[in-house]
């Protein structure tokens, strides 16, 4: 099948495996940004193919592991209400809040929905004018444009029974955030491939020219991603350092257009919350005042709710790659997706996920 077959195929994976390890002179740590780049290297063994002087850093590019408790806690005050449909992402109810998450609450009879997209949940809002429609809105700038016009669309038809919780986060801020820390250890990124489909890599040229640090923006297969860490390598073993495209099928310098447009119209740029990462500068997404009539911490009085971290996960130092899943003593232990500690056990992107997947009867 076109674009899979032909971007999994051994021989190229071969190929490249064989040119890392001939240029690989010393080590190097290289974080991949995305949590769908972490299932691809785990999944496929990618990372068991590196010489051993690569590193790879799983980062904070899980959008459902980033979502700060507050925010769990604040849709589970929502979705009790009885007047309430609350829809959200499938991989969104088996985080846990503080007490429980929302598919306990739903199995005690909470109006809860899977939905696609956010225009599910405006289509509900129109076939039940009688009930508050609710849309969860998480995840980086790949899902912002979609919320960002489920808002739009709700303003110009006036529905006022549809509100959103918006928990939008941003990629750039939390790469300056990790590179900027006293722990960092990340000497080179693979940008997430879908993000810069909407934005572009314009952004990432100021990050790469003042800290110094190539980045490579690159996909999700193996051949994608092996061909994104070849790139990088060089660079690095070359002494350069600049934004470059592996993924240029997809991505383009300036991204989507339209879609930023519209972000734009909808959202302003905040101080943001990251689970296991603490506050980052305009690292979020929040309704303008134009669309604050459907800002559903307004709507439902939650905004105050403000939920402090737990203390026996560690998926903040997974997050910041400071250790990696199976170092966690909870892991496979206390914390499995069916009774998990925090997010990145029980998201698809998650990293402790996908080691729990693949990975958990190595580290037995």
């Amino acid at each position: 099948m076109k674009y899979l077959d032909e971007y999994r195929h051994p021989e190229i994976v071969k190929k490249l495996a064989a040119a890392i390890k001939a240029i690989t002179t010393q080590p190097w740590n290289i974080m991949e940004v995305c949590g769908g780049q972490t299932h691809s290297i785990i999944k496929y063994g990618i990372d068991q193919l590196l010489p051993g002087e690569i590193n790879l850093i799983h980062g904070p590019g899980c959008p459902v592991c980033v979502t700060p408790l507050a925010y769990i806690d604040k849709a589970l005050a929502i979705a009790a209400q009885p007047e309430v449909i609350f829809c959200s992402f499938g991989d969104m109810l088996r985080v846990p809040g503080t007490d429980h998450d929302l598919l306990s609450l739903k199995a005690q009879g909470a109006d809860i929905r899977i939905v696609y997209s956010p225009l599910d949940a405006l289509n509900l809002a129109r076939q039940h004018p009688g009930r508050n429609v609710v849309f969860f809105g998480v995840g980086f700038e790949t899902t912002a444009p979609t919320t960002a016009l489920a808002a739009y669309q709700a303003k110009q038809q006036d529905l006022s029974n549809f509100s959103l919780l918006i928990c939008h986060v941003r990629v750039p801020p939390v790469m300056q955030a990790l590179l900027r820390s006293p722990n960092n250890q990340v000497q080179g990124f693979l940008g997430a491939g879908h993000v810069c489909s909407i934005m572009g890599y314009h952004e990432y040229l100021p990050l790469c020219a003042h800290y110094q640090i190539p980045i490579v923006v690159t996909g999700f297969e193996p051949v994608d991603i092996l061909h994104g860490l070849y790139l990088c390598i060089k660079q690095l073993e070359e002494k350069r350092c600049q934004v470059e495209n592996e993924y240029s099928r997809v991505v383009n310098m300036q991204g989507n257009q339209p879609a930023q447009q519209l972000m734009r119209q909808v959202f302003d740029i905040v101080d943001r919350s990251w689970r296991g990462l603490g506050e980052i500068a305009a690292s979020g997404l929040a309704l303008t005042a134009e669309y604050e009539q459907w800002n559903a911490e307004r709507r439902f009085a939650v905004a105050t709710i403000n939920t402090q971290e737990p203390r026996d996960c560690r998926s903040g130092e997974v997050l910041k790659g400071l250790i990696k899943p199976a170092h966690c003593p909870e892991f496979g232990k206390r914390c499995t997706p069916e009774h998990p500690l925090g997010a990145t056990m029980v998201s698809s992107e998650g990293a402790c996920a996908a080691y729990y997947r693949y990975r958990r009867f190595e580290h037995a």
